[in-house]
């Protein structure tokens, strides 16, 4: 299927790659896999490349109802993960970039009390949702960390990217 981009589209990204540079290119960027597994084992970055670190980011309230700053405010795992990476994606849309241009990923997750024990097949569910799709194949390098706590109480995960610019 071929999709054509309206020229004001095209404008805009023109602009945009003239103001903050080229994203990166999936094809300047090394790769390394290693297995099945959803991430990539190394990335090398050529050089000419500037490096865009995102701060940490939790979800969004998903339950404007529950009490603020509790887990049911904000969801269980799958939910939260699918809620912050929607809220990086657009933060690196502000930025000209996409999850194409993300080389490293951390995600700091709290053990969901429900299950007693980190749910790392609900973060894996919506993660791979972003990550290793047809339509976006890229893979970050990435570690997942068990936290004792995170700074709102409610949040059961939080993540950081680091993204390259040509």
């Amino acid at each position: 299927m071929t999709r054509m981009i309206p020229a004001a589209v095209l404008s805009a990204m023109l602009a945009a790659t003239a103001l903050y540079g080229a994203p990166a290119s999936a094809a300047d960027l090394i790769r390394h896999a290693t297995g099945k597994f959803p991430i990539a084992s190394a990335i090398e970055v050529p050089p000419g490349y500037t490096t865009i670190y995102l701060s940490g980011m939790g979800a969004e309230i998903s339950d404007k109802n529950a009490k603020p700053m509790t887990m049911a405010a904000y969801g269980d795992t799958e939910t939260q993960v699918k809620s912050a990476l929607g809220k990086i994606q657009a933060s690196l849309a502000e930025l000209h970039l996409t999850f194409a241009d993300v080389v490293q990923m951390h995600i700091y997750m709290v053990a969901d009390p429900k299950l007693g024990k980190l749910d790392f097949a609900g973060m894996m569910k919506s993660y791979t949702q972003f990550f290793g799709t047809t339509a976006q194949p890229n893979l970050p390098t990435r570690s997942a960390f068990q936290v004792a706590a995170l700074a709102n109480p409610g949040w059961l995960v939080e993540i950081e990217v680091t993204a390259v610019r040509k």
